[in-house]
């Protein structure tokens, strides 16, 4: 997604009214974010997205009718989707996995600090992931022995060339696309060209994805 320059657009996907409301006040208090709009459900999300054009949302996991994982796979699947970042209190291993593979670009916690929430709603703008920092080894632990993972992983690495693979690595690492460049002496532009190459290649939405596949791979 490109760098947006006017007020972050928010969209709240929640069953309950007051955790909507309580995320409302917090982040229509912070400058340069607004909520866009809310949504009570995860089948509300389509309408609620064409109306409001959010660059985030926030989503919730478990709702009545439809839940936040299959409203994210589908969300991201529609062009130019914005970014999805999971707020649960639901941290099993089963959830992050399939909200990340779904397409989110963070998984943060209901009891995250407000100033934390605030900070992962600008950094997945700009382009960069972000897990509660509880929960990013256990993850990573389980997509490294997720039967088949590492034979699936090897061989859509093989597709790449060494240079991406390169990149792949440093992504795997936690490097920013400047740390990458100065890492691997091209340009940050050349760095943006080489993950958009990847993400192609591999058929994957984001650099959360990236690093996943890195770590099944063993590359860690």
């Amino acid at each position: 997604m490109a760098r947006v320059t006017r007020p972050l657009r928010v969209l709240i996907v929640d069953d309950d009214a007051l955790v909507r409301a309580g995320l409302s006040m917090m982040l229509d208090g912070t400058g340069g974010i607004t909520v866009a709009g809310e949504a009570a459900d995860g089948d509300e999300v389509p309408a609620a997205a064409d109306a409001h054009a959010p660059d985030v949302v926030l989503m919730d996991l478990r709702m009545p009718r439809v839940d936040g994982i299959t409203a994210t796979r589908r969300l991201r699947a529609r062009q130019d989707p914005p970014e999805v970042i999971v707020l649960t209190t639901f941290d099993s291993d089963e959830n992050i996995l399939h909200a990340l593979r779904a397409g989110a670009s963070g998984f943060l916690l209901k009891d995250t600090p407000p100033d934390q929430i605030v900070h992962a709603v600008r950094q997945v703008a700009a382009g960069d992931p972000i897990l509660s920092p509880r929960i990013t080894r256990r993850l990573m632990d389980r997509a490294a022995v997720e039967a088949g993972a590492y034979q699936r992983a090897r061989a859509a690495l093989a597709r790449l060339s060494p240079r991406e693979n390169e990149v792949v690595l440093a992504i795997a690492r936690g490097c920013s696309n400047a740390d990458i460049a100065a890492e691997l002496f091209m340009s940050v532009a050349t760095v943006k060209a080489h993950v958009s190459s990847v993400l192609t290649k591999l058929d994957l939405d984001n650099r959360t994805q990236i690093a996943l596949l890195a770590h099944d791979a063993g590359l860690d």
